[in-house]
C-alpha cells in the first residue's frame, strides 16, 4: 500500500446473483470481505446483460492501481467475449483484477499471463468463426447463391424458362405457374438474361 493518502490502493468488489436464482449475495460478500475488499457493489441481474448499473458504478470507481475483485468469474459475466471486454475496460483504467475462486490475479505476472492466454484462445475462436463464415459464403456463391440464400430456381430450370419463353412456347405467367414461382421472378430472370447477352 502506498504511503500517500491519495495513492491508497482500493479493492473494489462486485457481487451478483441472477434474478432467477433463489439466493442472495451473502456468501459472495463474506468471501470478498475476507479478501480485504473495501467497497462492494451488489445487484440482482442476469450475467448476460450489459445494463447492470452496479457493475458500471463499480468500474467507474476504479482508479489506477486499484483492484476489481469478484468471487467467481461467472459473477462478472457468463460470456467469454463479454468477460474479456470488461477485463479490457478494467485494464485500460490501470486497475487489476482478481477472481477469488479461480485464483486469478492480474496484479501478478502469472495472473497476467493466464489472462493473455485466455484472450489468445478467444481471438483464435473468433478467427475460426470468421474463416468458416467466409468459406460458407464463397461456397454459396459457387452454387449460385447470394448471401447464403438458395435460389428459387436451379440453373437447368432457369435455362428451360428462358428457352420456352423465347421460343414463345409459354408466356411469362405460364412459365411462372409451371415452376411454381412468382411472375416477377420470371420477368427478372429474362431481364438478366437479355442484359447479359452480347450485343452485335
Amino acid at each position: 500500500m502506498a504511503t500517500g493518502l491519495c495513492n491508497i490502493i482500493m479493492l473494489i468488489g462486485y457481487a451478483r446473483v441472477s434474478k432467477l436464482e433463489d439466493q442472495d449475495t451473502a456468501t459472495q460478500k463474506r468471501a470478498l470481505k475476507a479478501a480485504g475488499v473495501d467497497r462492494i457493489f451488489e445487484e440482482k441481474a442476469s450475467g448476460g446483460r450489459w445494463d447492470r448499473p452496479q457493475l458500471h458504478r463499480a468500474i467507474e470507481h476504479l482508479r489506477k492501481g486499484d483492484v476489481f475483485v469478484v468471487w467467481k468469474l461467472d459473477r462478472l459475466s457468463r460470456s467469454l467475449k463479454d468477460l474479456l471486454t470488461l477485463m479490457e475496460q478494467i485494464d485500460a483504467l490501470g486497475a487489476g483484477f482478481r477472481s477469488l475462486t479461480e485464483a486469478i490475479n492480474t496484479t501478478t505476472p502469472a495472473g497476467r499471463m493466464m489472462m493473455q492466454m485466455v484472450g489468445s484462445f478467444a481471438e483464435f475462436e473468433r478467427s475460426m468463426i470468421r474463416e468458416r463464415t467466409k468459406a460458407g459464403l464463397e461456397e454459396a456463391r459457387r452454387q449460385g447463391r447470394v448471401g447464403g440464400r438458395r435460389p428459387k430456381l436451379t440453373q437447368p430450370q432457369q435455362q428451360a424458362i428462358i428457352q420456352m419463353v423465347n421460343d414463345e412456347q409459354k408466356s411469362n405467367a405460364e412459365a411462372a405457374r409451371l415452376f411454381k414461382v412468382h411472375p416477377s421472378t420470371v420477368s427478372r430472370l429474362l431481364s438478366q438474361h437479355r442484359y447479359a447477352e452480347p450485343t452485335e
